[in-house]
This record gives C-alpha cells, structure tokens and sequence, in this order.
C-alpha cells in the first residue's frame, strides 16, 4: 500500500523518540519539543491508514545547511518500501541544501551510494568522572534565552543560525553552562537528562582545559549520574583526559556530508550536539 507522506505532530514526534528509545539510541526525556523547536515541519512519516510506519527528521537551518537523523522504520514494515520513501521526502524538503548525518558502520556505505562522503569520526564516551579540573571561578549558569555571546560562539562550531532550537535547549530541566572570561565567552556545554544517565552536547570551548572545566561543572549539576559525550576523534588530548576521568568508549559515528561541508572552527568541537539535529 502506498502511504501517505506528511510532518508528524508533537505527540507524533514523541512516538518517534519511542522508537529510538526502542532501538537503544536512548533519548533525551524531553526531546520531542526540543526537536520540534529547530524546525517544526522537519520531521516526516509514513503513514498507512492511521498508523505511523517509517519516519526521519530532515530539519532545515535556513537555506544552506540541513541534517539528516532519527531515520528508523517500524520493525514489523520493514523492506516494504517505507524506509525509502522517507528518506526521499526528507532529501527533497533539504534540496539546494549542504546535508549532514551521523552514520554508524553498518550503514556508511549506503550513505556513500547516496552521496554523503565522511568528514570524521564521533566516539561516544560513557562514565561517571572523576578528578575532572573544578570550576576557576568562571563558569555562569545558564538561565535565560541565548544572549549574543553564546548565538555568536555557536555559530564558531555549527553551521547555520539556530536561535530558536537554542532558545528551548539552553533552559531546565537541562543544564547549561558558559564559560565566560574578560574577553568574553570561551565556550558553552549543555546536559541532557535521558532514559538513562545523561547526554553532554553541545560542548563547545576555546581550549581542553575549559572543555574539561565545563564538563566537571555538568557531572556535578547532575548528581553523578552518567554521562555519555560524543566527542570527534580528533580531539586527541580532551579524549585522553576523558579515560583518565572513567570515562569509556562505547561505540561510533561518522559525520558524512553531501555537498560542500561547513566551514567549522573545527578545534572548539569537544562534544557535538546531538546525533539526530547535528
């Protein structure tokens, strides 16, 4: 049966956060309404009659950039087409667009047949630290909407404007930190709460040591609960502190890109955001 192809509603939207969860992606608690703030028409499904069978965000970040993710089809409809036909919703609502997705192993060379080529890899680290460097006296919560400095500072590391995603990101029940110096912001991390422990993302600074100053500032504003960071590999030094602090390896992601890549201030990159928005 051919299915009909639409944007999925708020409760939609959480039923597909259901289905990561059911994958073992494990979500943020409250990631159906953040998700939805970025781009509101950016996450499609396939439905047949009234049931939800296949879905992807392709979230739009003005005219230039959009990401790929959450591309799941319901277990019991799979090979029947649906997959597919998502997918190609979601490349044409992103056409004339540079494209990125987060892609385990197992699907890079389907994504290569697709056009995506790989930029680099995302380790995923897990662990409650320890001996992380304390606060110097510069760390601010974060307790309002973004103000310039951190719009400004976001725009170092990520490749379009995103103030309204930014706008529901930064606010509880997350927790959010600056880095803020006598020159100004020298980088912003948020925590997540999700169905298990925490996910730390963005985490962006000027330099390791804030990275590191940022993130034991999150362990501590989240009880010791887990956390889990998607840091790129590149970042050898922040990865070595990492295992020093408990932290381990889980598994991992290769940022892919159809089209031009971004332009990123690649070195303030400690943690990327998410791997469903980017």
């Amino acid at each position: 049966m051919k299915p009909i192809i639409r944007a999925l509603s708020l409760a939609e939207l959480a039923d597909l956060i259901d289905w990561a969860a059911d994958e073992g992606w494990n979500p943020g608690l409250y990631d159906a309404a953040m998700f939805q703030a970025a781009d509101p028409e950016g996450f499609i499904g396939a439905f047949v009659g009234d049931d939800m069978v296949a879905a992807i965000s392709a979230v739009a970040y003005g005219h230039d950039f959009g990401f790929i993710g959450l591309y799941i089809c319901r277990p019991d409809m799979r090979g029947k087409g649906y997959g597919k036909a998502v997918w190609t919703a979601g490349m044409d609502r992103l056409a004339g667009r540079t494209v990125g997705l987060d892609g385990v192993e197992e699907q890079q060379a389907n994504y290569r047949s697709k056009g995506f080529k790989p930029i680099y890899e995302t380790i995923r680290y897990s662990g409650r630290p320890a001996a992380l460097p304390v606060d110097t006296g510069r760390l601010r919560m974060v307790t309002a909407e973004p103000g310039p400095d951190i719009t400004w500072y976001d725009a170092l590391c990520f490749p379009a404007p995103r103030r309204s995603f930014l706008q529901q990101w930064l606010q509880p029940p997350h927790h959010a930190l600056a880095a803020i110096t006598s020159r100004g912001t020298a980088g912003y991390a948020v925590a997540r709460p999700c169905r298990s422990g925490f996910k730390v993302g963005p985490l962006f600074a000027d330099d390791v040591q804030t990275a590191l100053e940022l993130l034991g500032a999150l362990a501590s504003a989240c009880d010791g609960g887990e956390l889990n960071i998607d840091a790129p590999a590149t970042q050898v030094d922040f990865i070595a502190a990492l295992e020093a602090a408990g932290f381990s390896p889980t598994f991992s992601t290769t940022r892919m890109y159809k089209g031009t890549p971004p332009k990123l201030d690649a070195k303030r990159i400690f943690g990327v955001t998410t791997l469903e928005l980017g």
